[in-house]
């Protein structure tokens, strides 16, 4: 540990011990951090030296900024931060906002305060953003004024929550600031936190991930430099929070690491984000299958021919989903795997190296093998557990569950995987969702990939079920598109469909129709809700 600028050493004093750390790897040269380094400020310069400081940065429906600007802005907001909220370094600051080029301002301006940022979801209640305050002991806020009520509300049962600001009063304060003002960053070492960011809660209990200055910038020199390749002039959209570490990735770290633009919808959902794709001209887009999915149904309606990459995570890509976009846009998507423990994608392939149905493989920078249950490496075709490592890596904020993600030095992801002899990666199962049914390991999403290659089918959801002769059987939750209805004959069809497509022991014999399935805020299935009786 480097000389820490941190004067409030909660999240410092907090990290897991020493022997159940990540190892990590830096072997690539443009990995050698120095030690005081502050990602705000260095994005920043990275972004004005690619493009020019008058090159647009972010774009609101209603509002363009230009990277000088969102220099300017975000320097006078982080004086607000210290001199009117009294931030010093090391506090935790809730940043509750949409995605919007205000969020990414205050994000920036918390970095440069030398805080901790802690994004939410917009769309937490009081209660779930009660259960991050008191986690991470959080003392400063700042929330886009139509989400303060939940903040407000919030702010009554977590003492520690001590300063709230809304954008608006955040922009009068920073505006009031005397012309040519500059705030000086708060020199911050590589290795002092820089966010903690919360998981999603597909499992359960959502963990606070602790990651450092060095983390963001080794984000932009691993997956986006070596995989994603956006440059100047590119126009990024999409769908995650920036809350998400996928989506501050895709919309935030990337593009400014090369000077790159970042457009906003002006509003939630697909039609909206096919809509500002069209007029903005975007190049770049990140989104979820599910993602994907929902514009192919757009595409028609919207020119989306200015794509040019297109990048999937957050669930597994299913080859019927990569193959229908790439037949209806000429894009073949670049799909990956990352976690929120490790920032972001660790594993992808994009171009000519791509097969579709195959995650594809160490991403530059990080190594990736599988393991058996006792940690030691499988050769090729084999089956097993996940383990990486690389620049990045797990640290849960004072919790128990980092022994079981971090072992040997190496983060278990909690995927199943197998590798073929190329080193393509090939996504089996998460290890909470094999469904062992008369002695044979069935992967749930390779049933719902089959189910989607039926044209009835819109989406599915696969688990086991409890059966008292085999053990489990797989039983399946299909939502169907417009124009088909359930019954029992369809129900038939697809069970035979899945044996035509895949091993026949692997169908569902239990199938029911939904109207909708249970999902995060990110869009990320919850297979454990389906697990749940009644």
């Amino acid at each position: 540990m480097r000389t820490s600028a941190h004067i409030d050493r909660f999240v410092l004093d907090h990290l897991p011990p020493a022997d159940q750390q990540p190892e990590l790897v830096f072997d690539l040269p443009e990995l050698a951090y120095p030690e005081r380094l502050n990602a705000g400020v260095e994005l920043l310069r990275r972004a004005i030296e690619a493009a020019g400081p008058d090159a647009r940065a972010l774009i609101d429906f209603d509002h363009e900024f230009s990277w000088a600007r969102v220099d300017a802005i975000s320097g006078r907001m982080a004086r607000v931060l210290v001199e009117d909220m009294g931030l010093i370094p090391g506090n935790r600051v809730l940043l509750h906002g949409q995605n919007s080029a205000w969020t990414v301002l205050a994000w920036f301006a918390i970095l440069k305060a030398g805080g901790v940022v802690v994004a939410t979801m917009p769309m937490l209640r009081a209660a779930e953003l009660a259960t991050v305050i008191d986690k991470a002991r959080i003392s400063h806020a700042l929330v886009y004024s139509t989400l303060a009520d939940a903040v407000t509300e919030a702010r009554a049962t977590s003492p520690s929550l001590t300063h709230v600001m809304d954008s608006t009063a955040l922009q009068a304060a920073a505006q009031a600031l005397p012309a040519g003002f500059r705030f000086d960053a708060v020199d911050t070492a590589a290795d002092d936190p820089a966010l903690i960011a919360f998981t999603s809660g597909t499992t359960g209990k959502p963990k606070g991930c602790v990651h450092f200055h060095r983390d963001i910038l080794a984000m932009a020199d691993t997956f986006a430099r070596h995989v994603v390749g956006l440059t100047k002039d590119d126009i990024a959209v999409g769908t995650p929070p920036i809350a998400f570490t996928f989506g501050l990735g895709g919309l935030v770290v990337f593009p400014a690491a090369v000077g790159a633009a970042t457009a906003f919808a002006p509003r939630p959902g697909f039609e909206a984000l096919a809509e500002t794709i069209e007029r903005c001209g975007a190049t770049a887009l990140f989104t979820a299958p599910t993602g994907y999915r929902a514009l192919l149904k757009l595409a028609g309606q919207h020119d989306l021919s200015s794509l040019r990459t297109c990048v999937s995570a957050g669930e597994a890509l299913p080859a019927a989903t990569s193959d229908a976009w790439h037949e209806a846009t000429g894009v073949r998507i670049i799909d990956g795997i990352g976690s929120t423990e490790m920032i972001h994608v660790f594993i992808s392939a994009r171009g000519d190296d791509i097969r579709p149905g195959s995650t594809g493989k160490a991403v530059p920078g990080y190594q990736a093998r599988i393991i058996d249950a006792d940690g030691r490496p499988l050769p090729p075709g084999e089956t097993g557990r996940l383990a990486v490592r690389g620049p990045t890596g797990c640290r849960y904020l004072d919790d128990a569950r980092q022994a079981a993600y971090v072992q040997d030095g190496w983060n278990l992801t909690g995927d199943v995987y197998r590798l073929d002899e190329d080193g393509y990666f090939w996504f089996v199962a998460r290890s909470d969702d094999m469904i062992i049914s008369s002695g044979y390991n069935i992967g749930a999403p390779e049933v719902e990939h089959a189910l989607l290659r039926h044209d009835a089918v819109a989406e599915a959801a696969v688990i086991g079920a409890p059966d008292p002769e085999r053990g489990q059987i797989v039983q399946a939750f299909v939502v169907l598109n417009e124009g088909h209805d359930p019954s029992d004959a369809l129900r038939t069809e697809l069970q035979t469909f899945v044996k035509g497509v895949i091993a026949p022991y692997k169908y569902p014999r239990g199938l029911d129709f939904v109207d909708a399935l249970p999902k995060t805020q990110t869009g990320k299935l919850q297979r454990f809700r389906l697990k749940e009786p009644g």
